[in-house]
Formats: C-alpha cells, sequence, structure tokens
C-alpha cells in the first residue's frame, strides 16, 4: 500500500514539473539562437552590454569612412582605435567593441566567391597589395644578388673612391643626403618618361619598392652601375640604334647582371646580358674550354638586341618581351593564356614565375634611378676604365694574357676584367673569326710596337717545357732484354757506352731487364735550305730551344748570325754550325 501511494506521489511530481522543465529548454534553445545569430554577424551579445537590437551596421568604404543608413554618401570619421562605426536609425552613436576579431569585416576583407572548378583564379587588380605576392623584395632576389656581386668587381678595388668635392652636386645637398619625393612627383617625372620613349613606364606600389632599393637602400651600388655605364652605355646605343631598339633597353643589363661583365646566375646565365648556354649558342655565342662569348660584351650586345627584336615580333610590346627574356616565350605564354588571353605585362604578372614578375617593375624603377641620379643625390663612382680609354687589337697567334701583364707591366685581374670572355688566360688563335684583346690606349701603342716580340716571348718554364718536349721527340728509347749489356745496345746505335751512361745518369753498368735507356739524342734536323749549318726558325721557337737542339749556346748562334738580342721571326734563317766545325765533325 505505500509503494502504491509512493509510486503515485511520484508520477504527481513529474507532472508538476513537467512545464518546468518544457520552459527550460525553450529558453535554452533561444539563448542559442540568439548567440549564434549575434555571431553570424560578428556583433556582441546583447548580454555581454553590446549593441541594442535597434542598431545597423555599415560596411566600412575603401577610403575608411561609412555611408549613412540613408544612402547618402556622407560619410562618419573614424574613432582612434580603427575600430567598427555604427548608426541607429536616429544616427546616435553607441561605445565600440573592444575585441577587434568581432568587429564587422569590411569589403577588402570579405571573402571572394569561389571561382568555377578547374577555372584559374583571376588576376589581382593592378596596385593592390597581394599576400601571395609581397611587395618586399627577398635578401637572395636574383637582382639584389647582382647588386652584391658588384663589391668583389677588382677594377674598384684599384682606385680609391672618389672625393665627394670633385663632383659638384646640382642640388646643393649634402653628401649623405636621401632625398625623398612624394608619389605626384614619381608620377610626373614617369610621364616626362613615357613622353619620349615607347615604352610605357607605370608607377605603382611594386616599382615604387625598387626605386626604394635603387635609390636608398642600395646607394652604393646603384654608384658603381653609374661609373659601369660609362664603360658600357656607348656601346650598348650604338647597337640598340643600329637594330632600331628603343635605347631605354640598355637598363636591361643593369637589372640582368648589374653591368657585372664576369656575373654568373645561380641557373648558369653568364655575362652582361645573362644568357643561357643554349640561348646563345643560337644566336652564334661559341662556348668552349678557352673562350665564352656570353661574357664577351661586344659578341653578346650584338646577339642581345638580335633575341630583342625576334621577341617584339611575336608580342609587340615591350614589357611583355623583357617578361619573356628573363622567363623565356613558353612561360609568358602560358600566362597570357591562364589569363584570357590578355596581351598585357600587368594583367598576366599574377601567372608568372615569381622571379619573372619583379623584371618589369625594376627595369622601370632603374631607368628613371639612372635617369634621375641627381636629383636622388646619386653620382657615379668610376671604375678605372671607361669605354673612350680602351682599344682593340685583332689577335694573329694565340696569346698569354699572363705573358702580356709580365711584358707590358699590366695587372692581370684588369686584363682579365677588359676581357672577360678567355677563361684560361689563353687567347686563342680563329683564322675565320680573330679574336680581339682589350687594352687601355696607353698600352695599345706598346703592343703593337713590341708585337713580335710579345708573339714569341716564352717564360723560363716554358722554354724548359718545349726543351723537354723537343727531346722526347727526337730520342730513341731503348727497352733492355734478356742477355743486354751497355756494350752491345752501345754497338747497337752506334754511340759509345759512356754516352749512354751520361745520357741517363748511370754510375755503373749495370743494367736490368725492362729498364728503358735513352740511346740517342736529339739529332740536328735537316733545314728547307738543304744545308745543315742553317736552320729556319719555326713559328713558337726560341734561340734557346734551337741552341739546346744543335747543342750549342746561344751566345754562339748570337755571334755566328751578328744578333743583338734575342728577337726572331719565323722564317728567319740562323747559321748554327759553321763549316769549318761541319768539316771536323765529317
Amino acid at each position: 500500500m505505500k509503494r502504491m501511494k509512493s509510486l503515485r506521489r511520484n508520477q504527481a511530481m513529474k507532472r508538476k514539473n513537467r512545464p518546468v522543465i518544457v520552459r527550460h529548454f525553450f529558453g535554452i534553445v533561444l539563448v542559442c539562437f540568439a548567440l549564434s545569430g549575434a555571431m553570424a554577424r560578428n556583433l556582441p551579445p546583447a548580454e555581454s552590454g553590446g549593441l541594442p537590437s535597434n542598431v545597423i551596421t555599415q560596411p566600412l568604404a575603401a577610403s575608411g569612412g561609412i555611408q549613412a543608413p540613408n544612402g547618402s554618401s556622407s560619410k562618419q570619421p573614424l574613432a582612434d582605435n580603427a575600430g567598427l562605426q555604427t548608426t541607429t536609425a536616429s544616427r546616435s552613436s553607441q561605445p565600440l567593441a573592444k575585441n577587434k576579431a568581432l568587429q564587422a569585416p569590411t569589403e577588402s576583407e570579405r571573402p571572394e566567391p569561389r571561382s568555377a572548378i578547374g577555372a584559374p583564379p583571376p588576376p589581382p587588380e593592378n596596385g593592390e597589395k597581394e599576400e601571395a605576392d609581397s611587395l618586399l623584395i627577398a635578401p637572395d632576389d636574383p637582382i639584389v644578388a647582382m647588386l652584391d656581386s658588384l663589391a668583389a668587381l677588382s677594377v674598384f678595388a684599384t682606385i680609391e673612391r672618389r672625393a665627394e668635392t670633385d663632383q659638384p652636386r646640382k642640388h646643393n645637398f649634402p653628401p649623405d643626403f636621401v632625398p625623398a619625393f612624394s608619389d605626384s612627383v614619381y608620377q610626373r617625372r614617369m610621364d616626362a618618361l613615357n613622353a619620349r620613349s615607347p615604352f610605357e613606364f607605370v608607377y605603382n606600389a611594386q616599382v615604387k619598392s625598387f626605386i626604394d632599393l635603387y635609390a636608398n637602400r642600395r646607394r652604393e651600388q646603384t654608384e658603381r652601375m653609374l661609373g659601369l655605364g660609362e664603360m658600357y652605355f656607348p656601346m650598348f646605343e650604338e647597337q640598340l640604334d643600329r637594330h632600331n631598339i628603343p635605347l631605354e633597353m640598355k637598363y636591361l643589363a643593369v637589372v640582368e647582371s648589374a653591368l657585372n661583365p664576369t656575373a654568373r646566375s645561380w641557373v648558369g646565365a653568364t655575362g652582361l646580358w645573362q644568357f643561357m648556354y643554349h640561348t646563345g649558342r643560337l644566336y652564334g655565342l661559341e662556348v668552349n674550354s678557352y673562350v665564352d662569348d656570353r661574357s664577351d660584351p661586344w659578341r653578346a650586345t650584338i646577339a642581345a638586341c638580335e633575341h630583342l627584336n625576334d621577341l617584339y615580333e611575336i608580342y609587340e610590346d615591350w614589357a611583355l618581351v623583357i617578361a619573356a627574356y628573363n622567363a623565356g616565350p613558353g612561360n609568358v605564354n602560358r600566362a597570357i593564356r591562364r589569363a584570357g588571353g590578355v596581351r598585357d605585362f600587368w594583367s598576366i604578372r599574377h601567372f608568372l614565375p615569381r622571379e619573372t614578375r619583379n623584371y618589369v617593375p625594376a627595369f622601370i624603377a632603374i631607368t628613371y634611378v639612372m635617369e634621375h641620379a641627381e636629383a636622388h643625390n646619386l653620382y657615379t663612382i668610376p671604375p678605372k676604365y671607361s669605354y673612350l680609354d680602351v682599344d682593340t687589337i685583332q689577335v694573329k697567334q694565340e696569346l698569354s694574357m699572363r705573358n702580356i701583364s709580365k711584358l707590358l707591366d699590366i695587372p692581370l685581374d684588369e686584363l682579365r676584367y677588359l676581357n672577360p670572355s678567355f677563361r684560361q688566360n689563353i687567347i686563342p688563335h680563329h683564322a675565320e673569326n680573330p679574336y680581339v684583346l682589350n687594352l687601355p690606349k696607353e698600352y695599345a701603342g706598346l703592343f703593337l710596337a713590341n708585337e713580335d716580340t710579345i708573339y714569341n716571348f716564352r717564360t723560363p718554364e716554358e722554354i724548359r717545357q718545349e726543351e723537354m718536349a723537343a727531346r722526347l721527340a727526337e730520342t730513341t728509347v731503348h727497352v733492355v732484354q734478356r742477355g743486354d749489356v751497355l756494350g752491345s745496345i752501345a754497338r747497337r746505335y752506334g754511340i759509345s757506352v759512356r754516352e749512354i751512361q751520361q745520357m741517363n745518369n748511370l754510375r755503373g753498368t749495370v743494367i736490368r731487364p725492362g729498364q728503358r735507356l735513352v740511346v740517342r739524342a736529339p739529332a740536328a734536323p735537316a733545314s728547307s735550305s738543304g744545308s745543315s749549318n742553317v736552320h729556319v726558325v719555326r713559328s713558337g721557337e726560341t734561340l734557346g730551344v734551337i741552341a739546346n737542339r744543335y747543342r750549342i749556346s746561344v751566345d754562339q748562334i748570337r755571334e755566328w748570325n751578328s744578333l743583338e738580342g734575342t728577337l726572331i721571326r719565323a722564317g728567319q734563317q740562323l747559321i748554327v754550325r759553321p763549316p769549318e766545325t761541319s768539316v771536323s765533325n765529317r
């Protein structure tokens, strides 16, 4: 009985409490719904002291203001903490939310709708900052690496930095002053460049970052490039004009190599114009163990002009030509297809390789800086030689730059700088297309006055090597067989045992099978004149080589031929055995 009463009591309590549970359940549901709605709008809930229900939020305009709810174009000023401003129906301002994460997104922060499956992302609008394509220039950027290579260029190490008073400063700036200009000044100067060039000079954030690189952060390297320009720009302009290419394209070599003739990129591009191996071969630049024409300023400039003209025939746009020069036509064509067929660099820039995206902005920036160097307080750091200080000489025979350095007293590093295409310090002879030796003008006349001496000059080490080679070419070697003795070997070759001992540095007469013995020293060759007393000088021979070959001294040759010095020439006839000596030996 008691159990039945207890069960009935519990059932009554459940019926009594059910409305309370239902009310709590629906209350929790309503609270959760309100919270989710508030979070979806990025607004704080009403319980936290946030905005009342009659507040209307407006997206921020591009300039940072907000539009009035009635659709007018009047804008409210932003608060000092850059938070979101709100307006009610009566335009009464409310306190801003302290948590920035809960502020309403601006138009620029709202996610873009996804494109169709397989469709490429649209290119960013010109001038907008992209997260994937930062405006910052990386320290390992190839353009920056080329600037850094100028620090090791030996042609600057041999001179002191110019005195500040040597060059008058046009704008009376202090030596270390770095001018700064507004965007309107940059734009006005770009417009002036556009007025006299077929290239379209654009001023935007990307270009401005490279202007800052050349004019502010790397000022000394820019001044060095101004000095190197005195060496190379006259030659560039001559060839560009001959090929009907805008003269401003000379600054492309500044972007490619920083005007360092020995520059070499991490992918193997070489020289002032940074030719790859196969591209250089297409335009006739020879590369072998001794010569790399990609480093020859003259030949590489001609090849670069031909290459630029070929690219312009494809794109008919110089900005695309510069992009194709760096990345290759394949990458540019692919970027044009992905951009929907638009032939405009700034429209396809987002689809180009990351390295190539910077080349046109860098080209525009360095053109601007070079044309307005004085306005930025930039002045030339000259190298030792300029374009007018250098003369050229065609090479008739193979030459060693070390010998030229010794005979003319020119530092070898300077010769290498003026002749960067010769890899092994050897200038080979090419009959069909002779190579050219670049020399300072004051040494060119000295070279021509002593041309025969220079061509026939041999160092003591080279003379010893030639003597050894001559001995080996004309010496007979006998391999000792079982049962051979010095006496039998001497009789076989018509010489004495003592001669065998002297030629082989033997103290005794003991020999062993397999031993090699020199048994015949170099003999006097028959001359072309038919007399054994006269030797006709061949190319490359010296008095030392000839004297050793005939077992006489250099002084004897000079005495018999009335020679004052050691200079001889190919084809010259020299008396090497007086008639009386020849008769007595018979």
